[in-house]
């Protein structure tokens, strides 16, 4: 089996559909398998997956166990070469996945491979490339200076502003959205830290890939569109305990303890 695709849905059914109709058309040249995680979704999901998409391995939740978790539950049971961890509020290009797993195929090195996304108005999304957020780049975040000063380069160091867009290169961080993963090195390094419960899980998978001696690469020459965020509203309580929840587990876990 060379790809097995995961995507864990909340409550998006529509992009859902979308997102793994996409998806079955950029992989019909691979040999594949696909896993749909639904964290106890409410708008009829699983529903639709049972009757639409028979083919797909459905794991129902009966309560939202998070992000990390619901992954792994589906990592456990895959069994390809590779593992692709992708968001239900995505198209995927036609080319994506033979592009990127081809390039993986060439890169034995590399332990993990994110790509250029675009948001629905086709605006490049920096989240693409990410550094390691360092000590500062977290208190910046907690003091909410990335919002007042969105054009600086340190204060914003999150993003690795060094590569172009449409560059291929090596990177700290892939992006939760798409992780293409060679499942050998989720094997020696470890699955998703089920501690993040949402956010920051990406983070701590990148960096524990390199700790592993692995490279983890951005690849600019094709792309996903991310419409972000569907399954999350941003700015309520939830969001800001899940996002600044998930940047002081990392500091915590990697920079100080307290």
């Amino acid at each position: 089996m060379k790809l097995s695709i995961i995507i864990v849905n909340y409550n998006v059914r529509d992009l859902l559909q979308q997102a793994i109709d996409s998806l079955l058309d950029a992989c019909k040249t691979i040999e594949y398998e696909f896993f749909v995680v639904d964290n106890a979704s409410d708008d009829k999901s699983v529903e639709m997956l049972q009757s639409n998409y028979p083919e797909i391995k459905i794991i129902h939740n009966n309560i939202n166990v998070g992000f990390s978790k619901a992954n792994n539950q589906a990592i456990k049971q895959a069994k390809g070469e590779y593992i692709l961890v992708i968001n239900p509020d995505t198209i995927t290009s036609k080319d994506t996945l033979t592009q990127t797993l081809a390039f993986m195929d060439k890169h034995p090195e590399a332990g993990g491979l994110g790509l250029r996304m675009i948001n629905g108005q086709g605006e490049f999304l920096q989240e693409s490339k990410r550094q390691i957020p360092g000590l500062l780049t977290v208190l910046f975040h907690f003091s909410g200076l990335t919002k007042l000063f969105p054009s600086s380069t340190f204060i914003n160091s999150y993003y690795a502003h060094q590569v172009g867009q449409f560059e291929i290169a090596e990177v700290a961080i892939l992006a939760g959205a798409f992780m293409l993963l060679r499942k050998k090195a989720l094997e020696e390094v470890g699955l998703f830290d089920e501690n993040f419960f949402m956010y920051g899980e990406d983070i701590d998978l990148s960096y524990r890939l390199k700790l592993g001696g692995y490279k983890n690469y951005y690849y600019g020459k094709t792309y996903i569109i991310h419409f972000k965020g569907q399954s999350t509203k941003k700015y309520n309580w939830r969001y800001i305990k899940n996002f600044y929840g998930a940047m002081l587990i990392f500091a915590r876990k990697y920079f100080f303890k307290f």
